[in-house]
Formats: structure tokens, C-alpha cells, sequence
């Protein structure tokens, strides 16, 4: 958070209000209406926040990308893509004793791409559409199923094990994450397995110099995903869009308490 700038980085006024109509839901509308697998994520973590953003048209604060993280993905993808045209598990595969490969599909690159593209489903009950990019989608040939993964990098000095990696309380949006990837392919009529897959990259910093490179070690976790909880969050998510309220501040949100404490002091 912080001035907001444009291209030239001459310091520009802010406008905190959305202009695009297919970003601000319309009530009683019977229009499909698109929501991110982040935005769900939202919903999960403050309805009044994405009511605020979704409704009535707030938007959130610009933020920075995250260059070193997507540097990270788009090598990984490449690195796969190798192994998808020649159909053979790579070399985490092996190491975990799994008979995987890389799914070889015309829409591979669209499902990758979250901003244009992604895997998605229209939930008909609500008309709403749920979407998002994956990062890559392995292949069972044994039990004829679609396997999620997600690549995840960071810096830990503590080694990555599946236990404490899942149970870490900051990666409880990274389950949500594959739980709903998991249920959107399963919409889209693909038989996928219940377990998924975090390729997490974990970049030593213990090393005595830097020599102008990253070195990482690199671990498979599987997950086994649970998507029972997603059709009755959508119907409730349906609900919070329709309200004619907005709904309670929520204490636990830092987003809520700082607009409410902002206001009290005016």
C-alpha cells in the first residue's frame, strides 16, 4: 500500500471505486457473474470486505507483483513442458516413486494463463462462474486420472516435510487453493484425484555467498484435498451478493479494523 503512480511514475489521484460493470455484481440480475478462485478466497476470509469490493464497487489497494516468485513458476512450466512433450514423469516424480506425467492438452497454456484464461465452471444454481490458473495438471495413466499441482517457492531454514508445511497456519489458503482447482476440473467432466500435489522450491540462504544465483532444494507434498464444503459456500457467497445489508464488520479482519478505526477518529 502506497502512492498511487502511473506509468511515468508521477504520483496520480486515487479512485477507490470500480468503473467496469462485469466487476461489481448486480442484484436481481439473472447475468452470469465471474469470480476468481482468489476472490472465493476472500469470501472464506471476510464477507464484508468482498461484499464491499464485489457490490458496491471498492476496490482493493494496488499491490507489487511477486517477480522472483513468478520467475520461479515460468522456469518450473518450462521445465515440465519438456517432460509433457516427451510423455515421461520428470525427476521429483521418480525420486517420489510415482507413476506421473505431465497432462499433454490443447488447453494446457489457457488453463496456466489466470488472467485471460484459467479452468472454470458455471455453478447453475447460482450463475456464477468459478475461475482460475492453475500452475500444472499431472496424469495417472494407471487410474486414468488428473493429478493438481501447484509450485510454491520460498526461503525456510527449517526443512520442508508434508507435515508442518500443512499444518503451517499461513498455508491454509494453499489447501483452499487446490480444494477448489480439484472441484472446477471435476465440474469440467475430468476424473481427478482426491490427492494434489505442492512442488515447493525452497531457496538456501545458509550458503557463504550469493555468486548471482538461487539455490534451491526441492520437495513433493501431497495433499489430500476435500471439496465437499465448496457447493454450499457458493449458494452462501450467492446470498452475502444479494443482501440489501452489508455484513458485519469482522474483528478478525485487519482490513475491517483499520476502515473502522479510520472512521472513528474523524
Amino acid at each position: 500500500m502506497g502512492l498511487k503512480r502511473n506509468s511515468k511514475g508521477e504520483v496520480e489521484e486515487v479512485k477507490p471505486l470500480r468503473t467496469r460493470k462485469g466487476s461489481i455484481y448486480q442484484r436481481e440480475s439473472n447475468t452470469i457473474f465471474k469470480i476468481s478462485r482468489s476472490k472465493f478466497s476472500n469470501f472464506l476470509e471476510c464477507k464484508r470486505c468482498f461484499y464491499l469490493e464485489r457490490v458496491k464497487g471498492l476496490k482493493d489497494p494496488s499491490m507489487p507483483g511477486w517477480s522472483l516468485n513468478s520467475a520461479v513458476d515460468e522456469l518450473l512450466k518450462k521445465e515440465f513442458d519438456e517432460f509433457r512433450k516427451k510423455q515421461e514423469p520428470h525427476i521429483i516424480v521418480k525420486k517420489n516413486n510415482l507413476n506421473l506425467v505431465p497432462f499433454k492438452h490443447e488447453q494446457m497454456d489457457h488453463w496456466r494463463n489466470a488472467l485471460r484464461g484459467g479452468i472454470s465452471f458455471l455453478d447453475k444454481n447460482t450463475n456464477i462462474e468459478i475461475h482460475g490458473g492453475v500452475d500444472d495438471i499431472w496424469f495417472d495413466p494407471n487410474k486414468k486420472e488428473l493429478v493438481v499441482v501447484d509450485y510454491k517457492a520460498q526461503s525456510n531454514n527449517r526443512p520442508v516435510e508434508t507435515k508442518s508445511y500443512l499444518s503451517n497456519i499461513y498455508h491454509g489458503g494453499y489447501k483452499i487453493q487446490m480444494d477448489i482447482y480439484v472441484h472446477i476440473l471435476r465440474k469440467m467432466n475430468f476424473k481427478v484425484s482426491d490427492i494434489a500435489y505442492f512442488y515447493v522450491c525452497n531457496a538456501n540462504k545458509n550458503l557463504e555467498k550469493f555468486d548471482g544465483k538461487l539455490n534451491f532444494t526441492t520437495t513433493l507434498i501431497p495433499y489430500q484435498t476435500k471439496t465437499l464444503w465448496i457447493d454450499k459456500k457458493i449458494i452462501e457467497m450467492k446470498e452475502t451478493l444479494e443482501s440489501q445489508n452489508v455484513p458485519e464488520i469482522n474483528k478478525t479482519c485487519e482490513r475491517c479494523m483499520f476502515l473502522k478505526a479510520g472512521k472513528d477518529f474523524i
